[in-house]
Parts: C-alpha cells; sequence; structure tokens
C-alpha cells in the first residue's frame, strides 16, 4: 500500500495503553504518542512511554502542558448550579475557596482586577457565557447570557482580554522534568501568548542539556498575534482549536489556521492541526462528511500533522479512527502539488536550503524516486519537506532522538545510522539499507544530499544517479 505522507497523532489514555493498543495504531498509520497531562498523573503516564518503546523507536513521544489555564475551584456539590438568563454570578478572588450557589472563585488571585467590566466570561469551552456588569468590593458582578448548568473546575475563557497568569505552573514544571528525565521528544505547551513563554521553557531544557523540542499550541488571540515571534523560538506549532475556537470568532479559525500553516511552511516549522478532526467516530466506526473534508482541507493546505484527541484516547474506534484518517491523507496527497516557488525565511545554513530546493526542482524533469540525505539535527530533512515534494524523503539520522523529531515532518521517514561513518560509507550503508527494505531499487533514479566535512558541517553536496551506482565499490 502507498505510504502516507502526513503525519498522525494519536492521544493514547493512561486507562488503555497496552503494547498490543499502541501497536495496532502504528500498523494503522500513527507517527506520534501524545500524552495529555490534564487527564494523567506523572505515574500513570510511564506505562504509556514504556510501552510505546516496546513497539518501535521511531514512534515520537508528546506530551502537553497545561501552560497558562484558568479554571472555577471545586464546587460544593458534583452537580453545580442552574442559571437562567439575566441571572446575576459573581466572583470573588481566592484560590482557596469552594464555588456554588451563585459564588465562583477561580484558581487565579488576581482574576478580578484583570477582567474589565464589559467582559464576556466563557465557562466550558464556552457552554456558559457571563457578561461582566460591574466591579465593587472586590466583587465581579456578571449576567448569565445563556441558561445552563455550572460546574466546579471548568475551565473559563475572556475573549480579547489579555490575562498576566505564569506561562509556567508549577505541576507543568513536574511534566517537563519528567518529560526531559524519561527522553521524550517533544513539550507541547498549551495556550502560549508570547515569545517569552516559549523561552521559559527553553531556559528549563537548557539547564538539564536537554534536546526536546517545544510545539507552541496557539489557543487564544494573543498567540495569533505574536505567531511571527513565537516561531522564532520554537520547534514547531500545533493549532488548537477547540480553545482557540472558544476565545475567537469562530468563522475566523479557518483563516487563522491557513495562515498559520503557510507561515511554518516558510519557515521550516512542523505544524499539527488539531482538535474534533474526527470527532463522530468516538462514537461511531465512520466520520461524517464534513470530518472528512476538514481532514482533507487541512492538508491540502500544507499541514505537516493532523491529530486525534478523544478518538484514540477514550473513542469506541480509534484504530478505524487512524486508518480513517490515513486513507484520507494517501487519496489527498495525490491531488498535491509540490511548491516550486516557496521561498523560505529565516535560513541558517543556505547551502542546505539551496541544495533540498535545486533537488526538489530537479524532480520536474528527472525520474527521481527518492530523496536521500544524512542529517544531525534534522534541518535538511525540514528544508525539503517544507516543499512538499511527492518524491519520498528518507533521512538518515545520526542520533536516534532526531529520528523521531522528524516523525513530524511531512513526507520524510527516517532512519538510525552509525555517526561515525565517513561520506562513501554514509551512502553506500544508507543505500544498501533503503534497498533491503524495498524502499527503491538499483536501477531507480535517486538524489543524494550529504556532507564533505563531517556529519557536523550539514549538507555541501548533492549527486544523482541510480541507486545500484552508488554501492559499487571503487578500488
Amino acid at each position: 500500500m502507498e505510504e502516507k505522507k502526513t503525519k498522525i497523532i494519536c492521544t493514547v489514555s493512561d486507562r488503555n495503553c497496552s503494547v498490543e493498543f499502541i501497536e495496532s495504531l502504528y500498523n494503522e498509520g500513527m507517527n506520534v504518542v501524545r500524552i495529555n497531562s490534564a487527564h494523567t498523573t506523572l505515574e500513570s503516564s510511564l506505562p504509556i512511554v514504556e510501552n510505546t518503546r516496546k513497539v518501535s523507536d521511531k514512534i515520537a513521544l508528546l506530551i502537553d502542558t497545561k501552560g497558562p489555564e484558568i479554571r472555577i475551584t471545586k464546587m460544593v456539590n458534583d452537580v453545580g448550579f442552574s442559571v437562567k438568563t439575566g441571572d446575576e454570578v459573581i466572583f470573588e478572588d481566592n484560590p482557596l475557596g469552594v464555588s456554588g450557589n451563585g459564588l465562583l472563585y477561580t484558581n487565579y488571585n488576581n482574576f478580578i482586577s484583570e477582567v474589565p467590566v464589559g467582559s464576556h466570561i466563557l465557562i466550558d469551552d464556552g457552554e456558559i457565557s457571563l457578561t461582566v456588569v460591574r466591579k465593587k468590593s472586590g466583587r465581579l458582578y456578571c449576567m448569565a447570557d445563556n441558561p445552563g448548568t455550572i460546574k466546579g473546575r471548568k475551565s473559563i475563557n475572556i475573549p480579547n482580554v489579555s490575562i498576566k497568569l505564569p506561562s509556567v505552573s508549577d505541576r507543568d514544571k513536574e511534566y517537563i522534568l519528567w518529560a526531559i528525565e524519561n527522553e521524550l521528544d517533544f513539550i507541547a505547551h498549551s495556550f502560549v501568548r508570547n515569545k517569552e513563554d516559549v523561552i521559559e521553557i527553553q531556559k528549563i531544557l537548557d539547564q538539564h542539556k536537554s534536546h526536546l523540542k517545544i510545539i507552541a499550541k496557539i489557543e487564544n488571540q494573543e498567540g495569533v498575534n505574536n505567531i511571527d515571534e513565537i516561531l522564532s523560538h520554537c520547534y514547531g506549532v500545533m493549532v488548537a482549536r477547540g480553545d482557540l475556537g472558544v476565545e475567537v470568532e469562530y468563522q475566523k479559525i479557518p483563516i487563522i489556521q491557513r495562515n498559520i500553516i503557510k507561515k511554518c511552511q516558510e519557515r521550516k516549522k512542523p505544524v499539527i492541526i488539531a482538535t474534533q478532526m474526527l470527532h463522530t467516530m468516538i462514537e461511531s466506526p465512520r466520520p461524517t462528511r464534513a470530518e472528512v473534508t476538514d481532514v482533507a482541507n487541512a492538508i491540502y493546505q500544507g499541514t505537516d500533522a493532523v491529530m486525534l484527541s478523544g478518538e484514540t484516547a477514550n473513542g469506541k474506534y480509534p484504530k478505524e479512527s487512524v486508518r480513517t484518517m490515513a486513507n484520507i491523507a494517501r487519496e489527498t496527497e495525490r491531488e498535491l502539488r509540490p511548491y516550486y516557488k516557496l521561498e523560505l525565511k529565516d535560513i541558517t545554513h543556505p547551502v542546505a536550503a539551496v541544495l533540498s530546493c535545486q533537488l526538489v526542482n530537479a524532480t520536474r524533469k528527472l525520474p527521481i524516486k527518492a530523496m536521500v540525505f544524512d542529517t544531525r539535527t534534522g534541518r535538511t530533512g525540514r528544508y525539503l519537506s517544507a516543499f512538499r515534494p511527492k518524491t519520498p524523503i528518507y533521512a538518515m539520522c545520526y542520533t536516534p532522538h532526531v529520528m523521531r523529531e522528524l516523525a513530524l515532518s511531512y513526507g520524510v521517514y527516517a532512519y538510525s545510522m552509525d555517526p561515525t561513518q565517513s561520506k562513501d560509507k554514509f551512502i553506500k550503508s544508507s543505500i544498501n539499507t533503503l534497498l533491503n527494505d524495498n524502499r527503491f531499487t538499483k536501477e531507480d533514479m535517486i538524489g543524494v544530499v550529504g556532507g564533505s566535512f563531517g556529519p557536523s558541517a550539514g549538507a555541501t553536496f548533492m549527486e544523482i544517479c541510480p541507486a545500484g551506482h552508488m554501492v559499487i565499490e571503487t578500488k
């Protein structure tokens, strides 16, 4: 079967993370396992990591932090309380307070002072909307805009209001240190608002000399507004349409998604589209036509990866969800055309960028069946991937964690290799590995991008010829 190029991220719950389950998702096309720290503990997350590694060393591991999030405190009872349109609801500052009977507390102690009169407070992903009517004596008086039930520990969003929450909570730090200790691959940080939010996490990673890469989750208007500076400091971006759809007018989401994908392509940053992609398949064995179109449109726009959340974490049809997403990807990718005219921005290694561009352009006139390159950082792979060539890209990585990092890059299939090999040995061993894996034949023309001055110097040459010519022993 034709191999898909779009990468698939699957959320795996600690309640269903056996080796057999993870292997079934991997066999259907999963590339990355996501752990949602909002629904796990450090102890319950560890079996997900251990069992994933038992399945394959090529599966990347990503963990979400909760980020700067505001929630209602616990309620006096589990059922909460009901409100009708026009009812009064009052907020007070006390993170230790118990909410109930029309009085709400939050986990943020400066909530009252930072939320202005006239703001709209959205509870539980917008299920309840409140309008701030007045402030008095340390209280925020609101009016319910619609009927419903307010429950404890539910999320709060205040569109177009900048809240000065710390970016990294104590709980986030615990998970980041745990991820470093257990050598995960990605930290997906929630509610990134600006470059400082990313830099704060990078400092922790640097202090521990960690190779983990930061994925900035864009979930509010502030993050959208500051996307350019955020991209300068993160490895990649996740367009998390759940909270984003609450914080921003819903009709703007498709435009924001398209614009962020374009910016990520230009800057060689992996981009993930997430939330409710095949939501119906939590309960149904088939997706809706709208969901199929949503996944296909994200791929048409140029996303690197698409993500499944509840579909694989607690849905009835996890394997079918991954299979469906992979089928949509394969069908859509057949219609895609490479971005031959893409202008890359913020190029740190112009030689690698030029070689990548020229190799992709060479596929227009030559029957090149594969692109092969060696890499210590994955940079050349991201350059090649940005052009979205139809030709598959094979990365021969000097370190296993770089192999897994490329699990987020469109069209890149990564292998681990010996870092001490010379240029000639690299070419021969790489081509032989791919020949043995039936990626192409000796008669097929392939393009190789490599470095002549050791693996740390980056790409310096390009070679195009039949694969068999590259494995002939020279005297």
